[in-house]
């Protein structure tokens, strides 16, 4: 399109490049490409041991003829149903490499639902750790399709004396032992896949490279169809939308889990091609944040916002110098400008230079497809679109663009955009529709709006709404206020269930380290919002919590609040 009145973002890009080369590869033959220039270079560090990226590849190749061995071949699904280590990583770039397609799902997803996520893909093995073996293995008469169990154990992968100290853990002693037969273990798949010979690697850029899962824009569970351009054209843009020209060497805390867009194709894939090193680290804790930081001294963190709220919370970081950070980004959820601004004065004070990059995607764009410009940050706002991107806002329901500052429906057209809904044309339909410039634009679900300059502000999903008394309110704008007191870490707002106004508003809210929640504050939280919120809109309730739930990726569970709410509601006389 060019710099044309469409794309106005391009003024400010500074040094990110208007277009991009985007090579005919796929996924394993891109990473093959970095370890080619940066043989020595660690790909991963797990627990403070190093594979390079040569040895890395050694190891996916080892285990692509394992997977042969056991009889998986191109087209086939295997889910992979792990935490941040690195026989997740060898399992993914294998499949990619024979033709085969991982179906990401969480390790902490409960029995039935892997079952559904195990009978949706058709898949005919699934890689698990060894603490999660009964969970799958209880599931197994419920599967329409034979299904091998691959397991894998954190202890294989650690450095000594940690291996040796491992079986001593909490964690390790609560591990069921495991039976005798029943599954194969990793290791000794690869070891029995040793004399295979692998297939042409003739992949196609173009085909389905994996499947993640989202509620799309209408709520349900959906298996979203991901290519390995998609995944190329992600980390390729990231990289030059960064700033750095390169991320060649710097080291990537890889702490997003890898069933997730943001995890999987910001913390791994555009790091491993990118020839930077992920931090990879299994499980986060608010406990162990700060002695990863200290320890590994990475250099970019891609997070969801309560990653950065918990480095608030973080202990024995007074003093600590970060200036090891150049590049700290948000994405996967509303970062709200009153956390912002606490985490980048954080920052500040520990030495660091660099301010929060706010992003915004959707798991139908792989993730990030959108980014607060290195030097052009608007308060608000999430960025400019991607190089080869684009974005507009049409009335919701339509395909109709509206004009700057007007608020409607994002949608996002671009190489990042998916193949589509897996066996649901309806949807897909519904996602991926021909406007009439002759592009195929992904309907988001969320309202936003963009000003004259091409950035984009985000509201919320459209269906996160709170009618009270026939006005709309916007939980994510209460949010943003009530953070904005200084005495406040973190808040949620949902609409309850009311007889007179159809839903009430109320906000929980968790306070600042060491703040007691009194009534008095209550009251304080309330008279500052009583001067910034109009009266229908303001919070008839206010509850504080030590702690507000959490997705399995770290997004607050607004959900969660709404139906436990809800369901106390019901239960008043």
């Amino acid at each position: 399109m060019g710099l044309s009145a469409s794309a106005p973002w391009l003024r400010y890009y500074g040094n990110t490049p208007v277009s991009l080369d985007y090579p005919q590869e796929t996924m394993y033959q891109l990473v093959a490409d970095t370890a080619k220039k940066y043989p020595k270079t660690p790909a991963y560090v797990f627990y403070g041991k190093e594979t390079s990226y040569a040895s890395f590849m050694r190891r996916i190749d080892a285990a692509a003829k394992g997977l042969i061995h056991m009889g998986i071949r191109k087209g086939d699904k295997v889910t992979i149903c792990m935490a941040n280590t690195p026989q997740a990583l060898d399992c993914f770039y294998a499949l990619n490499r024979i033709g085969a397609i991982p179906n990401m799902i969480h390790p902490l997803s409960a029995a039935k639902e892997i079952a559904f996520y195990l009978n949706f893909s058709k898949s005919k093995a699934i890689l698990t750790l060894d603490q999660f073996y009964y969970k799958v293995a209880e599931i197994l008469p419920e599967l329409e399709n034979p299904c091998t169990i691959l397991i894998a154990k954190i202890a294989d992968e650690l450095p000594f004396p940690l291996s040796a100290l491992y079986p001593l853990t909490k964690g390790a002693r609560a591990v069921k032992k495991l039976p005798k037969e029943g599954y194969t273990l990793w290791y000794d798949m690869v070891t029995a896949g040793k004399n295979e010979v692998l297939p042409p690697d003739d992949g196609n850029c173009r085909e389905c490279a994996a499947i993640l899962y989202s509620g799309g824009t209408t709520g349900t569970t959906k298996g979203i169809m991901l290519s390995n351009m998609n995944f190329n054209a992600l980390g390729l843009q990231t990289i030059a939308a960064s700033g750095f020209g390169s991320i060649a060497g710097m080291k990537m805390l890889s702490v997003m889990p890898v069933f997730h867009g943001f995890g999987l194709g910001i913390g791994i894939h555009t790091a491993l091609i990118g020839g930077a090193t992920c931090i990879l680290v299994p499980q986060f804790s608010v406990k162990t944040y700060a002695e990863v930081l200290v320890k590994e001294k990475p250099n970019l963190i891609p997070g969801v916002p309560t990653l950065f709220e918990a480095l608030l919370r973080a202990e024995n970081l007074e003093g600590v110098d970060l200036s090891f950070l150049k590049g700290i980004f948000s994405g996967g959820d509303s970062l709200s400008p009153e956390l912002k601004k606490k985490v980048d004065a954080f920052l500040h004070e520990h030495g660091c230079s660099e301010q929060i990059r706010e992003g915004y995607g959707t798991t139908e764009c792989v993730t990030a497809s959108c980014l607060t410009p290195k030097d052009y940050a608007r308060a608000g706002s999430i960025g400019v679109p991607f190089p080869d991107t684009y974005y507009k806002i049409v009335t919701p329901g339509t395909v109709d663009e509206v004009g700057p500052n007007i608020e409607g429906e994002i949608c996002v057209s671009g190489p990042t955009v998916m193949l589509g809904y897996m066996d649901n044309l309806k949807e897909t339909r519904q996602a991926l529709r021909r406007h009439y410039d002759n592009r195929i634009w992904l309907h988001t679900g969320d309202l936003g709006h963009m000003d004259q300059d091409g950035f984009v502000y985000f509201r919320q999903r459209i269906k996160r709404m709170i009618i009270t008394s026939g006005y709309n309110v916007y939980p994510s704008q209460l949010e943003n206020i009530i953070d904005g007191h200084e005495k406040v870490l973190l808040s949620c707002v949902i609409g309850v269930k009311d007889p007179y106004r159809v839903q009430r508003v109320k906000a929980y809210v968790v306070p600042m380290p060491g703040v007691e929640p009194t009534e008095e504050l209550k009251q304080e939280i309330l008279d500052y919002c009583s001067h910034r919120i109009a009266k229908y809109a303001m919070p008839r309730e206010l509850e504080f919590r030590t702690e507000l739930p959490k997705t399995l990726v770290g997004k607050v569970a607004y959900r969660v609040l709404e139906e436990e709410a809800n369901a106390a509601q019901e239960q008043q006389p």
